[in-house]
């Protein structure tokens, strides 16, 4: 048959946007151009915009629709209701003229012939073709039919697919983007279907949507159909894939978080149609990733080969076949919202104050904005809502499109990062706090609250309006001074957005954040749990490892991806991190580690830093700490990695643990790989020349030297007033390190507090001439002015 009205996917390209819509141009530019590249595409035809248009001229449609639509006010909601379901049924009851019938047929069985089914099952999707432009994504404003079998059941989903050009979310849509109803057509996808039904699916970023770090891969994942992770009812998976590492071919997932995925959505068989269901997931099911690490790599392949092929960020669709365990990409289209954001214009919002957390869940964004609660249970309710408020819900759907507009933020129970409403709030620039599980009970309708997205990827909702503060820098306007600025970060959930940060890397990494916030255990519990004698803390050591066969792979594996986060976030510059230097009581506070640590009447000056790493009592938790670094180094590929030692008594001490790292494959010089050593001793300071034979930089903590050059211990409240930095004891020391540095041709470089907190230490350190300094996120843009003022009157 020759077709007027019918394009199979290998016929259409990425220009064909005006005869089959975004989404069909799209799926036909993938199956052309990259299934040969090793992308799986499911094949199939669209039925053109033209075919669309000749359904209404056919039955005279177009008048009767202008008299519905042309004098709509969208802003008020029931009038809009009717007369979207007026339109609709407007062009369902067009019907599909004969001509036209025959040719979907005649297609549909041709693909049923390519995949040797008779009884084919489809997805039938709509493709609008004003759709997934690089600057207003239509996303969600149509209908998908999912499991469509037999000729009958596919003209059924075509009608309605026609006529939910007319959703009420679409109309409001069109209008607010300027788009002229009557000269946006649809196209409609057929497309073989996939049976994640019987595996898992999802959708994914070449770009991490919160911050709009382009260099990683965002993956989510859920049980079932898409559906659900599309529609935020489920909290999937989450993966990330670093870019520049896994291209030069280093195969490692960088980050991953485990959702809750309650629910997921099944086929249920009725009548001449498959139709959907929503059941609980099982229990086990829950509690284990519901995609492998290998499969997440494909998707990452495949995300990094389609941005390269469309030449910009993209959001995409994926699902893996239950039947043939492939898996396969049924969408892409460009990403509209991270991408088109302008970095060079840096605005950091910061709390000001505290307050009590009501619901904790997903960030979205990175902003903080502050109103009054309208809990809204349901779509019936939504004329309750009030401009201005934060909106509270159990989840969100393109109908509730026209009052998320005037949110000041949104809170859902349910949902994961590429949920509907956090989509929505990207695309309007608000914050919002999705799957905190129980918000819509919490949260009180008429309560004032404050929605936080600026403390990392954990979203928080506070009780009343807690003072905050935003500023703006123009990074393009920043001079750039001689002496490095890096930045001290422990928290990788924040990697992403402070590489934004004008910083030259990092210059202290601190292990101890993400050994406490995600590990919890203390090592050397991994290593011996028949030695934690308490049942309670052993279950829980159980729970935290019950997805690895052996528990020291949960801390390597969780230690390393912590660590890779925030290398990659400012590869390839220099991330200098610190092994680990927790106190004796600070390692009992771990879970286990009561049994394992000696009680000390001082523990800053007892059992700490390197004279741990060696020693019997720890060496086997130290080399926990080894392999996590060997595996970011070598299996992540990022080998701007810098290893620092703490707290290095002595020369000897030195030796014998650079001779234990070298032991567990971290050997000074092989591989690039630099080691440094923190100036925090007085010795390490009198004998630097001695201690420079070992190490290729010291990094100056000035906590720790300004406490031991006074005497002064700083967890004591009794003689806090004596402890300061700025002391000319303590700064004849730090001169005295810079110079040794520099004598010895080493890097110089200081991560304590000092600068930090003292704009005229970093003056003075200026002077001296260190190479670098790190300071805190928050003081860096301040300190950055000063210094190149310093280093300007220095060279006048």
């Amino acid at each position: 048959m020759t077709y007027r009205f019918i394009r199979f996917f290998e016929e259409l390209g990425i220009d064909d946007v005006p005869l089959v819509g975004g989404k069909n141009a799209s799926l036909g530019e993938m199956y052309r151009a990259l299934t040969p590249q090793g992308i799986r595409v499911p094949d199939g035809f669209a039925i053109t915009a033209q075919g669309y248009k000749y359904v209404l001229d056919r039955a005279g449609a177009w008048e009767r629709l202008h008299e519905v639509l042309d004098d709509l006010d969208p802003s008020d909601v029931e009038d809009l209701r009717h007369r979207g379901a007026e339109a609709r049924r407007i062009v369902y009851e067009a019907g599909i003229p004969e001509d036209l019938r025959a040719e979907i047929l005649d297609a549909y069985h041709r693909l049923a012939r390519e995949y040797g089914d008779a009884d084919l099952s489809v997805a039938v999707r709509s493709s609008a073709t004003a759709e997934d432009l690089p600057t207003a994504s239509f996303a969600g404003q149509q209908e998908t039919y999912l499991n469509i079998r037999g000729g009958e059941a596919l003209i059924e989903a075509v009608r309605r697919c026609f006529a939910s050009l007319f959703t009420d979310r679409a109309i409001h849509y069109r209008i607010d983007q300027g788009f002229d109803h009557f000269k946006v057509y649809l196209s409609v996808g057929v497309q073989k279907m996939v049976r994640s039904d019987l595996a898992a699916s999802g959708v994914m970023f070449s770009i991490d949507t919160e911050t709009g770090f382009k260099e990683a891969v965002f993956i989510t994942a859920a049980y079932g159909l898409g559906e659900t992770v599309v529609q935020g009812a489920v909290d999937p998976d989450e993966f990330y894939v670093f870019k520049p590492t896994f291209r030069e071919g280093y195969r490692a997932v960088l980050r991953r978080r485990l959702g809750a995925k309650k629910i997921k959505m099944v086929l249920a068989v009725g009548g001449d149609r498959q139709t959907t269901r929503i059941v609980p997931t099982p229990k086990a099911d829950q509690q284990r990733f519901c995609i492998s690490d290998d499969d997440a790599l494909v998707l990452a392949d495949y995300a990094i080969k389609v941005e390269d092929h469309y030449g910009r960020p993209m959001d995409m669709e994926w699902a893996k076949d239950g039947l043939d365990g492939q898996l396969y990409l049924v969408q892409a289209r460009p990403e509209t919202v991270a991408s088109q954001k302008n970095y060079a214009i840096l605005e950091e919002y910061r709390l000001t104050g505290t307050g009590k957390v009501l619901v904790e869940g997903r960030a979205v964004g990175t902003k903080i904005a502050t109103g009054v609660a309208r809990v809204i249970p349901d779509v019936e309710h939504l004329s309750q809502f009030r401009p201005g408020g934060v909106l509270v819900a159990d989840m969100t759907t393109p109908d509730w499109e026209p009052v998320m507009k005037t949110a000041a933020a949104i809170v859902t129970n349910r949902g994961g990062r590429t949920c509907h409403a956090a989509i929505v709030a990207r695309e309007l620039g608000i914050p919002a706090v999705v799957g905190t599980g129980n918000a819509t009970e919490v949260l009180e309708d008429g309560q004032s609250v404050t929605v936080s997205c600026a403390e990392g990827e954990v979203g928080r909702v506070y009780e009343g309006e807690i003072p905050f503060e935003v500023e703006k820098v123009d990074l393009s306007q920043l001079p750039k001074p001689k002496t490095e600025l890096m930045v001290n970060l422990g928290n990788p959930e924040i990697a992403f957005q402070t590489s934004f940060l004008p910083a030259d890397g990092v210059g202290l990494a601190r292990m101890e954040f993400i050994i406490n916030e995600y590990i919890k255990v203390h090592p050397m519990a991994l290593v011996h749990p028949e030695k934690v004698e308490d049942e309670g803390e052993r279950k829980a050591i159980e729970k935290l490892t019950r997805d690895f066969d052996d528990p020291k792979a949960f801390f390597v594996r969780t230690l390393a991806e912590g660590v890779g986060t925030i290398a990659a976030a400012f590869y390839p510059k220099p991330v200098v991190v610190r092994m680990s230097d927790f106190k004796t009581n600070e390692y009992a506070s771990l879970l286990g580690g009561r049994w394992f640590e000696p009680v000390e009447a001082n523990p800053m000056l007892g059992f700490r830093g390197a004279a741990r790493y060696a020693h019997p009592a720890y060496a086997e938790g130290f080399a926990l700490e080894c392999a996590a670094m060997k595996r970011v180094r070598e299996v992540m590929g990022l080998k701007n990695v810098i290893l620092m030692l703490p707290f290095v008594r002595r020369v000897d001490e030195a030796e014998r643990v650079l001779a234990k790292m070298a032991e567990l494959g971290l050997k000074r010089g092989d591989d690039g790989l630099k080691i440094y050593c923190m100036c925090e001793i007085p010795n390490n300071v009198v004998l630097i020349d001695r201690f420079a034979e070992h190490f290729d930089g010291f990094s100056i903590g000035s906590n720790d030297l300004t406490q031991l050059t006074l005497g002064v211990d700083r967890d004591s409240e009794l003689v806090a007033f004596d402890y300061d930095e700025r002391d000319e004891g303590v700064k004849a020391m730090m001169r005295l390190a810079v110079e040794g540095c520099r004598r010895n041709g080493v890097h110089s470089g200081i991560c304590g507090q000092a600068p930090s907190d003292y704009p005229e230490m970093a003056e003075f350190l200026v002077e001296c001439g260190i190479d670098a300094m790190s300071l805190n996120p928050d003081s860096l843009l301040r300190t950055l002015r000063r210094v190149v003022e310093v280093e300007r009157r220095r060279h006048r």
